[in-house]
């Protein structure tokens, strides 16, 4: 089903469940114009098919007190054995760091790290990041305000 174009009642059932992960079924069949029945089987597809990975809330960090965002272009030694799996090691057990991207260009991986102040920052870099011995470069840009911050994708 991922590969698949959607018909526009799939369509517009993703983009609601996007905007709301937390409708019920019978209010999507009422949005999307269907009965409940066949609503509540293509989101079942939908997850199963992996297309609708997760339902999840969205919190804003800053409330938590995680003021400071960095996008920060990490650059590793391409000779040191074993650096890509211990830096994505470090990656998927860092809850600091809330997206990793690999890249083209003149680093090797974007991450997103969040953290209360520069000080946490500093002491992530210095006590996480820093220690992965094929680390070679952290070249880090700090998130002065958030234009845009959108997690739906255009289904539609």
């Amino acid at each position: 089903m991922a590969n698949e174009r959607f018909d526009r009642a799939t369509a517009l059932i993703l983009e609601a469940l996007q905007r709301d992960a937390r409708l019920s079924t019978q209010a999507l069949a009422d949005q999307v114009g269907l009965s409940p029945t066949p609503v509540w089987r293509r989101v079942k597809e939908l997850e199963e098919s992996g297309v609708i990975r997760r339902h999840v809330a969205l919190v804003d960090r800053e409330k938590l007190g995680l003021s400071i965002c960095v996008l920060a272009n990490v650059s590793l030694v391409r000779h040191s054995e074993g650096a890509v799996e211990q830096f994505e090691a470090l990656v998927r057990a860092s809850r600091e760091i809330i997206e990793c991207h690999g890249i083209t260009g003149e680093a090797d991986y974007v991450i997103k790290v969040v953290v209360p102040d520069m000080k946490a920052y500093d002491q992530f870099l210095q006590t996480q990041v820093f220690k992965v011995p094929g680390v070679a470069s952290v070249r880090s840009n700090v998130v002065l305000r958030e234009v845009k911050y959108e997690t739906a994708l255009p289904v539609i």
